[in-house]
């Protein structure tokens, strides 16, 4: 190879290795507890360690009230203050908020924006929740994936899924909601609108929202939930009759434990994400453990 090939490769060597090098990934330890509530531990202002849960149905970071006095002392200036949060080795500036409830098991919650412009990996088989600068390549070439479009409505990602029932379809758009730690919620007034069929009802029982506030919900199976081509049978669903968990707004809600049946990479910054069933695909539900 003559020199003047050499100095012409040059720039395109250099540009090759520094692409590689701006991908980054810091992986943290991922767990998940009967109700399947997913967190991972933190150090909150570079001194408390903190279990909280990832909730990518909320942005920011939630702690507890409990927490906030007893273990935090009531120190914290909510609202407007940034505070320091460790997530593996990455450090992010925040404000804090409260709340009265969070997963089971956790101290509080943090947001997606924590990785607007990153890809979130959740490997369940793995026991991983990875942070990478993009979706890897072997991702985007693995047919394996289904890839769904989000969109933010108030500054929350949603899916687009189909329930289908005594053979009438509907597609609706549902909050990708890690934090909820059941099936999936709907909006019983939207069905009826809808004209959807009526489910078999199992049971009924008063839940608590976020703030404590009681939510009466009807618990009724579902015949087919798909998530692009991915689809779920029998699925034990929650019919929220009201106090909605979004004001002012019809929502429907895909809860953790649908979304743990698959391995993910959220990509944020170009709005898609990649889903891919793994070993819970197959996991019977708590209400059908217990009807």
């Amino acid at each position: 190879m003559t020199q003047l090939h050499k100095l012409l490769l040059l720039p395109l060597v250099l540009l090759c290795f520094n692409a590689s090098a701006q991908l980054t990934a810091d992986t943290v330890s991922l767990h998940i507890n009967e109700q399947n509530t997913i967190y991972v531990k933190t150090v909150f202002n570079d001194k408390d360690s903190l279990i909280l849960n990832f909730d990518t149905g909320c942005t920011d970071l939630i702690i507890t009230a409990d927490v906030l006095k007893n273990k935090l002392g009531n120190s914290i200036q909510l609202y407007k203050t940034d505070y320091a949060l460790k997530i593996g080795k990455s450090v992010f500036s925040t404000k804090v908020y409260d709340a009265q409830l969070t997963g089971h098991g956790t101290e509080g919650r943090f947001g997606w924006n924590f990785f607007a412009d990153k890809t979130v990996e959740l490997n369940y088989d793995d026991g991983i929740m990875v942070v990478h600068s993009e979706v890897p390549a072997e991702v985007l070439k693995d047919g394996t994936y289904t890839r769904m479009p989000f969109k933010l409505i108030e500054g929350i990602p949603f899916i687009q899924a189909e329930m289908i029932h005594h053979g009438k379809s509907l597609k609706e758009y549902f909050l990708f909601d890690t934090g909820y730690q059941r099936t999936a919620m709907l909006d019983n007034e939207e069905l009826h609108e809808k004209q959807f069929p009526a489910m078999k009802e199992l049971k009924r029982v008063l839940m608590k929202g976020a703030q404590g506030n009681e939510i009466p919900v009807i618990t009724s199976e579902l015949q087919i939930l798909k998530i692009g081509n991915l689809v779920l049978e029998n699925v034990p669903v929650q019919q929220i009759t009201g106090n909605k968990p979004m004001r002012n707004r019809k929502a429907h809600i895909l809860g953790n434990e649908v979304l743990k049946r698959f391995n993910v990479f959220m990509d944020y910054k170009n709005g898609f994400f990649y889903l891919k069933p793994n070993s819970l695909f197959t996991e019977e539900y708590i209400e059908s453990k217990t009807s």
